[in-house]
């Protein structure tokens, strides 16, 4: 499945968001993957952030890294940067921005 998420860093912490993304944890990339994502791209207008994730079950991947100490960690650290920090409700297939149209 593929889910578009919509998150919003603080103007005064672009860069510090951008430079965290540069030293993701190994152990936190381990685990995404392990969960069933396939990608995971984000990109940023102004302080506008858009997700793309493609992974086979997204409230799998939520319920496994709830409690996983490197996640915990790394939503903290996100949590001082975001204003918006999640836009999803948790779980299913309406998870995430709604589809209006594809091709």
């Amino acid at each position: 499945m593929r889910v578009a998420l919509h998150t919003r860093v603080r103007e005064d912490r672009i860069d510090e968001y951008e430079a965290a993304h540069r030293e993701v944890p190994v152990e936190l990339t381990a685990a995404i993957r392990a969960a069933g994502v396939r990608a995971w791209t984000i990109w940023r207008s102004g302080c506008e952030l858009f997700h793309v994730l493609e992974c086979e079950d997204y409230a799998r991947l939520l319920a496994e890294l709830e409690h996983l100490p490197v996640n915990i960690a790394w939503q903290a650290r996100m949590g001082e940067l975001l204003d918006v920090v999640h836009d999803y409700s948790a779980g299913g297939t309406d998870a995430g921005i709604p589809v209006v149209w594809e091709l």
